[in-house]
């Protein structure tokens, strides 16, 4: 006897689910974040990619490109609404350029019948939302060539990206070794103080950007915490919207479902009203 191929709304666990996949080998923070931001009915699951050997190159991301079509056709399977993919990386180093995204993920919601969001094209798709014109990248852990490739991807999109740099371009590292040694897990002060020197750097942007997958000692006995949950304290200290990848993606997926978050998260994700 074979399982209907098909779910039906009501052999659903949850009348809104969502599914999320990251990078290869990273316990990501994505699903338990935006399930606390969730009203009730909501079920999140999340999906670990598995790529041997890997290393978290560029060419590797571009070479394992056909994995998101993997993970949306199984989410697709057990009544998933709305796909999410974690990591900025993945837009710029398809090669595919934005418009190449922007289909990409048209032509996969289309084929499974399950909306498909990409973290780097959603940022693109809040900054739009936001009338920003002018941004700046705190870079955050990225090395040179990814972070490079996110300020193209938004140079690509239209943007004005008047300056970008990561943490050791910031000087708060010896070296990128050092930056890498911490496992994008960073020490809570080191939010503000980044934001602070990017504003110094760019007083004229419309908006300060994160890579949204940095973490930081800023929750309860020092919990890591993703930009989400300090960009309230961000925005009150800088005058400006502060966006990360993590809270650009939650805003698309919430915008999916039609729903939007319990409690105050920021300009961009306070601009549902469900």
């Amino acid at each position: 006897m074979l399982m209907p191929s098909e779910w039906r709304p009501e052999h659903k666990l949850f009348p809104y689910q969502v599914g999320f996949t990251c990078p290869p080998f990273d316990f990501d923070a994505a699903p338990s974040d935006f399930l606390r931001m969730c009203p009730e009915g909501v079920g999140v699951h999340g999906w670990m990619l598995h790529v041997p050997d890997y290393v978290h190159g560029l060419d590797q991301r571009k070479q394992n490109f056909g994995m998101m079509d993997d993970f949306v056709h199984c989410m697709s399977r057990n009544g998933v609404d709305v796909c999410g993919q974690v990591g900025s990386n993945w837009v710029h180093a398809s090669g595919l350029g934005v418009e190449g995204i922007r289909q990409h993920c048209e032509d996969l919601s289309d084929k499974y019948g399950t909306r498909f969001h990409m973290a780097g094209y959603a940022m693109v798709e809040a900054l739009r939302e936001m009338n920003v014109e002018k941004v700046a990248l705190n870079a955050a852990y990225h090395w040179p060539a990814w972070w490079q490739g996110t300020a193209g991807f938004l140079k690509e999109a239209g943007f004005d990206v008047i300056w970008a740099g990561n943490f050791h371009d910031q000087g708060w590292f010896d070296s990128q070794e050092a930056v890498n040694e911490c496992r994008w897990v960073f020490e809570g002060d080191l939010a503000l103080k980044s934001f602070e020197y990017v504003a110094e750097q760019a007083p004229q942007a419309d908006a300060y950007l994160i890579n949204g997958m940095c973490n930081f000692r800023t929750g309860p006995g020092g919990i890591p915490q993703r930009p989400l949950q300090i960009t309230p304290m961000l925005e009150e200290a800088l005058g400006k919207p502060v966006i990360g990848h993590d809270t650009a993606l939650y805003w698309r997926i919430f915008k999916s479902l039609g729903l939007a978050p319990q409690g105050r998260h920021g300009q961009l994700l306070d601009r549902l009203d469900g």
